[in-house]
């Protein structure tokens, strides 16, 4: 071991050099000598660290569910820290001589699943799957105002979850629900349709049936009208005939028929063949 060297930090490293219960040395990127055999250098990394974490918790109606996510902190007293924790290194390898920088990953990862385990109690397990984004907001939310983070001098920076799942069996379970409910869904859809057709189908039967009353009734009209009118006609006509016939009936037979003769002789280029007996001759001189 050299008994005088030299120690180099990083801009993200704050250093805390002690000789002899005194801080020699301490900042953020520090470079300086040291006199190894009575320097110890503690160094408390100042960038953001992401810790990822699971865990296993119960909802409100005591069904288990695996949490898993990440948090992201960094440190924001450095001097607070190395109070509680040592982060002494080995200045030629900068690796930490005790467990304690690795326990804080632990103590904030408590914290979240404290935080976790009060919320999820809150919620049923068909509330807890869905709530991953509203749950990670909330617990944020608490850790912005955790008394143990502030008084280790940590700050979150942020958290999500990436997954909430219940176990296997119970996981099976709720997609063979999910399924029947769905089916049944679907299935009601397909009665709906089918009951739709029907209504339809029943509405153009009726409006057919209608139209065929209507039209029935209109032929029944048209009918009536027809008889009407024939009647009307026919009394009419008779009515013309009986006036244009009245003349004659106070005419004698022989008058008749000697109009009728007459009439015969005015149409005789219609009249092909046209015979007269004595019957007739013999009431036409009678008359």
């Amino acid at each position: 071991m050299a008994l005088y060297a030299y120690f180099k930090a990083e801009p993200t490293e704050y250093i805390f050099a002690y000789s002899n219960g005194r801080v020699l040395q301490q900042g953020a990127g520090r470079s300086f000598w040291y006199w190894g055999p009575s320097t110890s250098i503690a160094m408390i990394p100042l960038a953001t660290v992401d810790t990822p974490f699971i865990f296993n918790e119960a909802t409100s109606n005591f069904q288990a569910v695996t949490v898993q996510g990440q948090i992201t902190y960094r440190v924001i007293e450095p001097t607070t820290i190395s109070q509680l924790l040592n982060f002494t290194i080995d200045p030629r390898t900068h690796s930490y001589r005790s467990e304690d920088p690795a326990k804080l990953n632990q103590r904030i990862v408590n914290i979240v699943q404290m935080h976790t385990r009060n919320l999820l109690q809150q919620l049923s397990l068909q509330d807890a799957l869905r709530s991953s984004e509203v749950l990670a907001r909330n617990v944020f939310q608490r850790l912005l105002e955790e008394s143990g983070l502030t008084g280790m001098g940590v700050a979150c920076v942020s958290l999500f979850y990436t997954a909430i799942k219940a176990t296997p069996e119970i996981t099976k379970a709720l997609e063979a629900e999910q399924r029947e409910e769905l089916q049944k869904r679907a299935d009601q859809a397909i009665y709906s349709r089918r009951a739709e057709a029907v209504e339809q189908e029943r509405k153009i039967k009726q409006n057919e049936l209608a139209t065929s009353v209507a039209l029935e009734e209109r032929r029944k009209e048209l009918v009536a009208l027809k008889g009407e009118n024939a009647r009307q006609e026919a009394e009419f006509e008779s009515e013309a005939t009986r006036i244009r016939l009245n003349p004659y009936r106070e005419l004698a037979s022989s008058q008749l028929l000697a109009l009728a003769f007459r009439q015969f002789a005015d149409n005789a280029h219609k009249i092909g063949n046209l015979t007269i007996t004595s019957e007739i001759l013999e009431q036409l001189l009678k008359g």
